[in-house]
């Protein structure tokens, strides 16, 4: 077949659907609006899959199912609803129905349940009707919608061919759900924040903007709801979260989308170290609950498409906990000179002391990692370049459940300091799969360090730092009326749905991810 035939049989195919749904319109409704089923196909074969032929013959049970014809070989066909799969049996009086249909049609039929002499359960045609006319083709049925671009532009057929995709987005759906199931019976509240602000803010990223005509002036798609729900926490309510799009503009990949779906959620009178208990339970039981295991099992693939690794992550256990800099020491130990900088860096006398020979041995390991470093390196703090080595040479490493802890201040700048060093920030962020899953820490409610650091943020967006904070005044009013001591946390639903369906790319999470026009 050269590679203009399959185009021109295609057109050929909906022409004749087309001539087809011209005829239909001849003899009235095209598109009628009357049947209603009364069973999914699932539930059929649940219910009624494991009975005897006879049992079924003496029980006469009639059903009325719709669904899209995926399967016709003459006396059978096969019709596929949200829930699964079920054939029909083509009577005498309904074969000149089943032959003027086409693969995608969507019909309804009313008839009663029988098993097949192979023990296949089908609903007889005693009544049908053509709901809907397709007037294109669906895949090839040996091959199916295989081409990743399409399944992705073309989401609707991947849904139809690719079972295992809808199952896919059902557990995310269920998983959604679980979560707020899991939040509400501890007393949060949900609530929602605005996507479209003044001032971007909330994390450290490039937001989108766009115009405002009526105000005249730019706003921006939210990067986070992290400063508004903490205002509601100032205002009284002690316990808030939010299941919500957020945006940035930022590159494609297989675990960044522009826009991409995140939990958040605040806690009153409560610190870091409560919410890495809660994040523990949360996905402990949200595991067991919603896959029926706490071991979830990841693969990587070969071209071909073989299972070429296998790992599983055992939810069951203890989350591991470990410090930034001695994450940095445990997965650098054949680097002396660092580990000796790192051991100094995290001991405020020694730190004060050899500050400039820590600055150089942390410029000789982002460059012997290929860490590319600004031009004017001068201005980074030690915090920075520590976290630039821990981003190159630890994050990818960890495998298992972790929670990674003190993060510095200068990459933290909406985190409570430590009261043991305030190098450091009660925060930390949780991997697995060597993917950065949940954030949290106890939040910073002193109104004029907040200040201090959106000044330094905004120094930092000056000398060129895209993804540097803006100053939000409002938000450091606030904070001067009070908030109370809290902790949040924010969790990537779609990172955290990759893990547990086992998808290699982010896009297989999302419906409709972003993609560039054809």
């Amino acid at each position: 077949m050269n590679d203009n035939q399959q185009p021109q049989d295609e057109n050929k195919l909906i022409a004749e659907r087309r001539a087809k749904l011209a005829g239909l319109r001849e003899q009235g409704n095209a598109f009628p609006n009357t049947f209603r089923p009364d069973s999914k196909c699932a539930d059929l074969q649940a219910e009624f899959g494991e009975k005897e032929k006879a049992e079924l013959e003496e029980l006469g049970k009639v059903v009325a199912v719709a669904g899209r014809l995926i399967r016709n070989r003459g006396a059978f066909m096969e019709i596929q609803d949200a829930s699964g799969r079920i054939q029909l049996y083509v009577t005498k009086e309904a074969r000149d129905f089943a032959k003027s249909l086409d693969l995608g049609d969507i019909v309804g039929v009313r008839g009663a349940l029988h098993k097949s002499g192979k023990g296949d359960l089908y609903v007889q045609l005693d009544e049908y009707q053509l709901l809907t006319k397709a007037l294109r083709p669906l895949p090839d049925k040996y091959h199916g919608l295989a081409d990743q671009e399409m399944r992705y532009r073309q989401r609707y057929v991947d849904l139809i061919a690719n079972p295992e995709v809808r199952n896919t987005f059902k557990l995310r759906s269920q998983i959604v759900a679980f979560i707020r199931s899991y939040l509400n019976g501890r007393d949060f509240l949900e609530v929602e924040t605005p996507m479209l602000q003044a001032i971007p803010g909330g994390a450290s990223a490039r937001p989108f903007i766009t115009h405002h005509n009526a105000l005249d002036i730019d706003m921006y798609l939210r990067i986070a709801p992290e400063l508004y729900l903490k205002r509601l926490v100032v205002g009284g309510f002690d316990r808030v979260y939010e299941i919500n799009r957020n945006f940035r503009n930022e590159g494609l990949s297989t675990r960044h989308n522009p826009e991409f779906t995140m939990l958040e959620f605040y806690q009153a009178y409560a610190d870091y170290n409560d919410l890495m208990e809660l994040t523990e339970d949360l996905l402990r039981k949200l595991t067991e609950t919603v896959l029926g295991s706490s071991q979830v099992t990841n693969t990587t693939r070969d071209k071909e498409g073989n299972v070429s690794a296998e790992v599983i992550y055992d939810f069951g256990k203890p989350f591991a906990k470990i410090s930034m800099a001695q994450s940095v020491i445990d997965y650098n130990s054949d680097d002396a000179a660092l580990c000796e900088a790192i051991e100094w860096l995290r001991d405020p006398a020694a730190r004060e002391a050899n500050a400039d020979e820590i600055r150089q041995r942390l410029y000789a390991a982002c460059d012997k990692l290929h860490i590319k470093l600004p031009a004017d390196r001068d201005r980074l703090g030690l915090g920075k370049l520590l976290t630039e080595v821990f981003e190159e040479s630890v994050e990818s490493k960890l495998i298992q459940p972790t929670f990674i802890t003190e993060y510095p201040f200068e990459v933290s700048p909406l985190a409570r300091r430590s009261d043991n060093d305030p190098f450091v920030t009660d925060r930390f962020e949780f991997f697995i799969g060597g993917r950065e899953i949940a954030n949290g820490f106890s939040e910073l409610n002193d109104a004029e360090d907040q200040a201090e650091r959106f000044m330094a943020q905004v120094a930092d967006k000056d000398a060129g730092d895209d993804e540097a904070m803006h100053y939000d005044a409002d938000y450091v009013r606030a904070l001067e009326y009070g908030l109370p001591p809290t902790a949040g946390q924010g969790i990537g639903i779609d990172r955290l749905v990759m893990l547990l369906t086992d998808s290699p790319s982010i896009r297989d999470v999302l419906l409709f991810p972003a993609m560039r026009p054809e």
